[in-house]
Protein backbone atom coordinates (compact mmCIF):
# COMPACT_ATOMS: atom_id res chain seq x y z
CA UNK A 1 0.00 0.00 0.00
CA UNK A 2 1.06 3.22 -0.76
CA UNK A 3 1.43 5.88 1.71
CA UNK A 4 3.15 8.80 0.07
CA UNK A 5 4.75 9.13 3.37
CA UNK A 6 7.85 10.29 1.90
CA UNK A 7 6.71 12.95 -0.29
CA UNK A 8 7.53 16.58 0.34
CA UNK A 9 4.27 18.86 -1.18
CA UNK A 10 6.76 21.97 -1.19
CA UNK A 11 9.54 19.99 -2.96
CA UNK A 12 6.99 18.55 -5.16
CA UNK A 13 5.16 22.25 -6.05
CA UNK A 14 8.90 23.24 -7.18
CA UNK A 15 9.64 20.32 -9.29
CA UNK A 16 6.42 20.97 -11.32
CA UNK A 17 6.93 24.65 -11.63
CA UNK A 18 10.41 24.08 -13.03
CA UNK A 19 8.68 21.24 -15.51
CA UNK A 20 6.53 23.90 -16.77
CA UNK A 21 8.76 26.51 -16.58
CA UNK A 22 11.35 24.52 -18.80
CA UNK A 23 8.54 23.34 -20.94
CA UNK A 24 6.96 26.82 -22.15
CA UNK A 25 10.11 28.80 -22.29
CA UNK A 26 11.54 25.89 -24.20
CA UNK A 27 8.28 25.46 -26.79
CA UNK A 28 8.34 29.68 -27.38
CA UNK A 29 12.38 28.48 -28.56
CA UNK A 30 10.97 25.45 -30.35
CA UNK A 31 8.13 27.64 -31.93
CA UNK A 32 10.64 30.38 -33.11
CA UNK A 33 13.37 28.46 -34.22
CA UNK A 34 11.16 25.24 -35.42
CA UNK A 35 9.02 27.87 -37.45
CA UNK A 36 12.12 28.97 -39.28
CA UNK A 37 13.38 26.00 -40.26
CA UNK A 38 10.49 24.18 -41.87
CA UNK A 39 10.28 27.58 -43.92
CA UNK A 40 13.41 27.78 -44.94
CA UNK A 41 13.43 23.81 -45.90
CA UNK A 42 9.93 24.84 -47.69
CA UNK A 43 11.13 27.90 -49.37
CA UNK A 44 14.47 26.33 -50.50
CA UNK A 45 13.31 23.17 -51.79
CA UNK A 46 12.61 22.30 -55.56
CA UNK A 47 9.96 24.87 -57.48
CA UNK A 48 9.88 26.94 -54.01
CA UNK A 49 9.68 30.26 -54.05
CA UNK A 50 13.40 30.74 -52.69
CA UNK A 51 14.78 27.72 -54.63
CA UNK A 52 18.20 27.06 -53.63
CA UNK A 53 19.77 24.02 -53.20
CA UNK A 54 22.74 24.47 -51.30
CA UNK A 55 20.96 26.00 -48.47
CA UNK A 56 18.36 23.38 -48.37
CA UNK A 57 20.53 20.55 -48.48
CA UNK A 58 22.82 22.13 -45.24
CA UNK A 59 19.36 23.05 -43.85
CA UNK A 60 18.26 19.56 -44.15
CA UNK A 61 21.42 18.03 -42.95
CA UNK A 62 21.20 20.09 -39.89
CA UNK A 63 17.55 18.77 -39.45
CA UNK A 64 18.44 15.44 -40.00
CA UNK A 65 21.51 14.80 -37.66
CA UNK A 66 19.69 17.01 -34.67
CA UNK A 67 16.65 14.86 -35.09
CA UNK A 68 18.57 11.07 -35.05
CA UNK A 69 20.63 11.90 -31.55
CA UNK A 70 18.71 10.40 -28.80
CA UNK A 71 17.91 13.76 -26.40
CA UNK A 72 19.86 12.15 -23.57
CA UNK A 73 22.94 12.39 -25.55
CA UNK A 74 22.71 15.69 -27.12
CA UNK A 75 22.49 16.92 -23.51
CA UNK A 76 26.04 15.45 -22.65
CA UNK A 77 27.34 16.56 -26.02
CA UNK A 78 26.19 20.30 -25.13
CA UNK A 79 26.91 20.55 -21.67
CA UNK A 80 30.72 22.74 -23.25
CA UNK A 81 28.15 24.94 -24.83
CA UNK A 82 25.60 24.84 -22.23
CA UNK A 83 28.65 25.99 -19.80
CA UNK A 84 29.86 28.44 -21.92
CA UNK A 85 26.32 30.46 -22.48
CA UNK A 86 25.04 30.22 -18.66
CA UNK A 87 27.99 29.57 -16.64
CA UNK A 88 26.61 26.09 -14.96
CA UNK A 89 24.84 22.93 -16.71
CA UNK A 90 22.65 22.32 -13.45
CA UNK A 91 19.07 23.78 -12.83
CA UNK A 92 16.34 24.49 -15.16
CA UNK A 93 17.85 27.16 -17.27
CA UNK A 94 20.75 24.70 -18.00
CA UNK A 95 18.70 22.58 -19.83
CA UNK A 96 16.92 24.74 -21.78
CA UNK A 97 19.62 25.09 -24.50
CA UNK A 98 19.37 21.13 -24.92
CA UNK A 99 15.61 21.28 -25.01
CA UNK A 100 15.57 24.04 -27.67
CA UNK A 101 18.08 22.31 -30.19
CA UNK A 102 16.41 18.91 -29.66
CA UNK A 103 13.12 19.90 -30.40
CA UNK A 104 13.72 22.45 -33.03
CA UNK A 105 14.21 20.36 -35.84
CA UNK A 106 11.74 17.70 -35.13
CA UNK A 107 9.35 20.89 -34.78
CA UNK A 108 10.88 22.10 -38.45
CA UNK A 109 9.58 18.78 -40.43
CA UNK A 110 6.63 19.37 -38.93
CA UNK A 111 5.83 22.84 -40.03
CA UNK A 112 7.38 21.61 -43.63
CA UNK A 113 5.15 18.98 -43.98
CA UNK A 114 2.04 21.67 -42.77
CA UNK A 115 3.11 23.92 -45.54
CA UNK A 116 3.32 21.41 -48.50
CA UNK A 117 -0.48 20.49 -47.66
CA UNK A 118 -1.26 24.22 -48.56
CA UNK A 119 -2.67 24.20 -51.70
CA UNK A 120 -0.71 25.54 -54.55
CA UNK A 121 -3.20 27.23 -56.47
CA UNK A 122 -3.82 29.74 -53.41
CA UNK A 123 0.60 30.64 -53.66
CA UNK A 124 -0.15 30.94 -57.43
CA UNK A 125 -2.71 33.25 -57.59
CA UNK A 126 -0.96 35.52 -54.59
CA UNK A 127 1.89 35.80 -57.04
CA UNK A 128 -0.43 36.66 -60.04
CA UNK A 129 -1.30 39.25 -57.92
CA UNK A 130 1.95 40.69 -57.66
CA UNK A 131 2.93 39.80 -53.95
CA UNK A 132 5.65 39.57 -52.62
CA UNK A 133 7.44 36.78 -51.03
CA UNK A 134 7.44 37.93 -47.37
CA UNK A 135 3.24 38.74 -48.16
CA UNK A 136 3.03 35.10 -49.23
CA UNK A 137 4.64 34.31 -46.02
CA UNK A 138 2.99 35.84 -43.44
CA UNK A 139 -0.55 36.46 -45.71
CA UNK A 140 -0.99 32.71 -46.96
CA UNK A 141 1.36 30.37 -45.56
CA UNK A 142 1.12 30.48 -42.51
CA UNK A 143 -2.23 31.75 -41.77
CA UNK A 144 -3.70 28.66 -44.06
CA UNK A 145 -1.11 26.08 -42.33
CA UNK A 146 -2.15 27.42 -38.72
CA UNK A 147 -4.52 24.99 -37.25
CA UNK A 148 -1.25 22.32 -38.45
CA UNK A 149 1.23 24.28 -36.68
CA UNK A 150 -0.76 24.10 -33.45
CA UNK A 151 -1.63 20.39 -33.71
CA UNK A 152 2.62 20.00 -34.36
CA UNK A 153 3.72 22.35 -31.53
CA UNK A 154 0.96 20.77 -29.05
CA UNK A 155 2.34 17.04 -30.54
CA UNK A 156 6.06 18.76 -30.00
CA UNK A 157 4.95 20.01 -26.09
CA UNK A 158 4.22 16.67 -25.33
CA UNK A 159 7.63 15.26 -26.51
CA UNK A 160 9.56 18.62 -24.61
CA UNK A 161 7.73 17.41 -21.30
CA UNK A 162 8.95 13.66 -21.85
CA UNK A 163 12.36 15.48 -22.63
CA UNK A 164 12.23 17.54 -19.40
CA UNK A 165 11.91 14.67 -17.15
CA UNK A 166 15.65 13.36 -19.14
CA UNK A 167 17.13 16.19 -18.65
CA UNK A 168 15.94 15.96 -14.93
CA UNK A 169 17.31 12.90 -14.05
CA UNK A 170 20.71 14.52 -14.94
CA UNK A 171 20.55 17.38 -12.51
CA UNK A 172 17.85 20.00 -14.71
CA UNK A 173 15.77 20.16 -11.81
CA UNK A 174 11.63 19.55 -12.28
CA UNK A 175 9.88 16.32 -12.04
CA UNK A 176 12.30 14.02 -13.60
CA UNK A 177 14.91 15.07 -11.00
CA UNK A 178 12.83 15.10 -7.93
CA UNK A 179 11.09 11.06 -9.15
CA UNK A 180 14.89 10.19 -9.83
CA UNK A 181 16.85 11.56 -6.87
CA UNK A 182 13.97 11.55 -3.96
CA UNK A 183 12.01 8.60 -5.29
CA UNK A 184 13.83 6.13 -7.48
CA UNK A 185 17.36 6.25 -5.83
CA UNK A 186 15.86 6.43 -2.54
CA UNK A 187 13.00 3.31 -3.22
CA UNK A 188 10.43 5.97 -2.70
CA UNK A 189 8.19 4.67 -5.22
CA UNK A 190 5.58 6.99 -3.84
CA UNK A 191 6.96 9.64 -5.34
CA UNK A 192 8.06 8.20 -8.62
CA UNK A 193 3.86 7.47 -8.59
CA UNK A 194 2.76 11.47 -7.86
CA UNK A 195 5.35 12.58 -10.10
CA UNK A 196 4.32 10.24 -13.20
CA UNK A 197 0.54 10.74 -12.26
CA UNK A 198 1.24 15.29 -12.69
CA UNK A 199 3.44 14.21 -15.78
CA UNK A 200 0.42 12.75 -17.17
CA UNK A 201 -1.89 15.69 -16.13
CA UNK A 202 0.48 18.16 -18.02
CA UNK A 203 0.31 16.18 -21.07
CA UNK A 204 -3.42 16.22 -21.01
CA UNK A 205 -3.14 19.96 -19.96
CA UNK A 206 -1.07 20.84 -23.22
CA UNK A 207 -2.91 18.25 -25.65
CA UNK A 208 -6.56 19.92 -24.33
CA UNK A 209 -5.58 23.55 -24.78
CA UNK A 210 -3.35 22.23 -28.40
CA UNK A 211 -6.68 20.48 -29.62
CA UNK A 212 -8.72 23.94 -28.88
CA UNK A 213 -6.84 25.70 -30.24
CA UNK A 214 -6.41 24.17 -33.65
CA UNK A 215 -10.20 23.49 -34.21
CA UNK A 216 -10.60 27.44 -33.10
CA UNK A 217 -8.16 28.19 -36.12
CA UNK A 218 -9.88 25.73 -38.54
CA UNK A 219 -11.59 27.53 -40.62
CA UNK A 220 -12.83 24.43 -42.88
Amino acid sequence: MIDFSNLDTDKLWEATYETFYMTLISLTGTFVFGLLLGLLLYLTAKDGLWENKPINIITATFVNVFRAIPFIILILLLFPFTYFLLGTMRGPNAALPALIIGAAPFYGRLVEIALKEIDKGVIEAAQAMGAKTTTIIFRVLLPESMPALVSSLTVTAIALIGYTAMAGAIGAGGLGSYAYYAGFQRRAFDIVLICSIIIVLIVFIFQFIGDYLSKKLDKR
